[in-house]
């Protein structure tokens, strides 16, 4: 009977040591690891969410930026951190969805390995026209394709990138073929774009508006589902006569596979409540705020998981 009673008084104070561990969580550092270099939309919501984050618990949580291949590196990196909540990844479109097809072996699997904890922002694709551009709409822009293939070119910023996999996927939903330019990022393709070398270019609203604003390139669509406050007077694809493309792009928070329940959910908790104070940040940067349901998550992440493997491998569009 003592021996009974002493086991369950061992698993009483077991069970509480548990609970107040959950319970005083974070109560240590919490590392952010953003997979790319200082800059840029993931490091963007790394940063704000840190910021916010450390002043709602009280509790330090610092950005770790580990670049390399792509977002490869950092997110192999995180895939293999200890699973306690105590190192949290900015997660996307790339390091999430791309990755998988773009990479013949890659070291981690983005269903397997993490958990979705929040999807915190998102933000819109338009295209571009160098503004002599004779096509004046994707409509007119699909007709002169048909007509003579490969006539229109657009720019890419790398093998691999959004503003590449956007094009294709233009092209897909349209049913045309484009002629690809690559080049070394965004800047340089612009920069031909500006001086009417190339016919047209796709990349984040936040990057193409200044050049839209100021009429050195003409703003012919976005590719949302609505059209962005940020450029009210440019039409969505659908509403210019390209139906069904709803193509945004998305980052959050993702933890280590078998982080404990407990801690995702005050993890959830605390980027809920400070997700309003980072409004005006986000949307200065050209994006959105975006709380998605806990209970849509998982299925989000496997469909556009699923779709961008498709469209890349039936592209073509490989890294390795």
């Amino acid at each position: 009977m003592v021996g009974a009673l002493g086991a369950i008084a061992l698993a009483l104070v077991s069970f509480q040591s548990t609970s107040l561990a959950q319970g005083a969580y974070p109560d240590r550092p919490v590392r952010i690891i953003v997979p790319i270099a200082p800059g840029g939309s993931y490091d963007l919501v790394g940063r704000h969410l840190a910021d916010a984050l450390a002043k709602r618990t009280g509790q330090a949580f610092f950005v770790e930026n580990k670049p390399g291949a792509g977002t490869v590196v950092g997110t192999q990196a995180a895939a293999q951190s200890e699973a306690d909540g105590y190192t949290l990844m900015v997660g996307g479109l790339s390091n999430m969805a791309f990755n998988s097809a773009l990479y013949a072996k890659l070291a981690y699997d983005p269903l397997k390995d993490f958990v979705p904890v929040a999807l915190v922002y998102k933000f819109g694709y338009v295209m571009v026209g160098r503004k002599d551009l004779p096509q004046q709409t994707p409509k007119e822009i699909v007709a002169a394709a048909l007509d003579k293939p490969g006539s229109i070119t657009v720019a890419t910023a790398g093998v691999g990138t959004g503003q590449q996999l956007v094009a294709a996927a233009f092209m897909r939903s349209a049913g045309v073929k484009l002629q690809e330019v690559p080049y070394r990022g965004s800047p340089p393709a612009f920069a031909d774009v500006l001086a009417g070398r190339i016919d047209l270019f796709f990349d984040s609203i936040a990057a193409g508006l200044p050049y839209v604003q100021t009429g050195q390139v003409r703003g012919i669509a976005v590719l949302s589902s609505k059209r962005s406050p940020l450029a009210p007077d440019v039409p969505t694809m659908a509403e210019a006569g390209v139906p069904g493309l709803d193509v945004d792009s998305w980052l959050g928070i993702f933890v280590p596979a078998k982080t404990p329940p407990a801690v995702i959910a005050k993890l959830r908790q605390d980027i809920r409540a400070v997700l309003p104070d980072l409004k005006e940040r986000f949307e200065k940067s050209g994006g959105e705020p975006w709380d998605m349901p806990d209970d849509k998550l998982d299925g989000f992440i496997a469909s556009e998981h699923a779709t961008w493997t498709k469209l890349i491998r039936e592209a073509g569009i490989k890294l390795d």
